[in-house]
């Protein structure tokens, strides 16, 4: 079972390290140390439900709904066009982090950002419900829920990672420059994903 549980572990990271809106999301919270705690359990919570519906088979129905897919492509397509505009316009007016422990922004906006670039990125779906899900179906009872539970422990670790260790970027991002450049880069992916989203 060890084996399984290290299985799911390296797949699941393979998958959620991979860079995407969900980490740079992630990533500037933590470098703005702006709640950063509820960010992170919304993720690892989102990744947990998705995998465990992957695991119990929900995949399988998903690709017998074309229709819902759509649905959520171009919805995860404009989204992520306007989150790319609002980076690029942080761009050009870029900040500093000037104190140490401020909080940026309301919690029910950084929320509500997260969930929407959570679950309106089909991206994750296929990551975790389809994906992981398949990958799970190999081990069979009850080690596929053992290999789902090493994924979701990935997704555990990865997003603490990167949520409370950008901390340690933050001296770098106490120039606005630095900033200028992270949500610039920002932008460009945002776009690139949601391009790659309906092509």
């Amino acid at each position: 079972m060890l084996a399984t549980f290290l299985t799911g572990l390296g797949s699941g990271a393979s998958l959620i390290v991979a860079i995407g809106a969900q980490n740079a999301f992630v990533l500037r919270q933590g470098l703005r140390r702006s709640h950063v705690l509820p960010i992170v359990v919304i993720c690892v919570l989102s990744d947990a439900v998705l995998i465990a519906a992957g695991v119990a088979g929900i995949g399988v129905l998903v690709k017998q709904a074309p229709l819902a897919l759509e649905i959520v492509r171009w919805a995860g397509f404009a989204f992520l066009l306007g989150y790319a505009v609002f980076a690029a316009r942080r761009a050009l007016r870029p900040e500093s982090l000037q104190t140490a422990g401020a909080v940026a922004g309301s919690l029910a906006a950084a929320i509500a950002t997260c969930l929407a670039i959570t679950w309106l990125n089909p991206h994750v779906y296929l990551d975790t419900v389809l994906l992981l899900g398949s990958l799970s179906a190999s081990h069979g009872d009850p080690g596929r829920w053992v290999f789902g539970l090493g994924a979701a422990t990935a997704s555990l670790l990865w997003f603490s990672l990167l949520g409370f260790g950008a901390r340690l970027a933050a001296p770098v991002f106490a120039k606005p420059v630095a900033w200028r450049v992270l949500d610039a880069g920002i932008a460009v992916l945002m776009v690139v994903l949601a391009v790659l989203l309906v092509v």
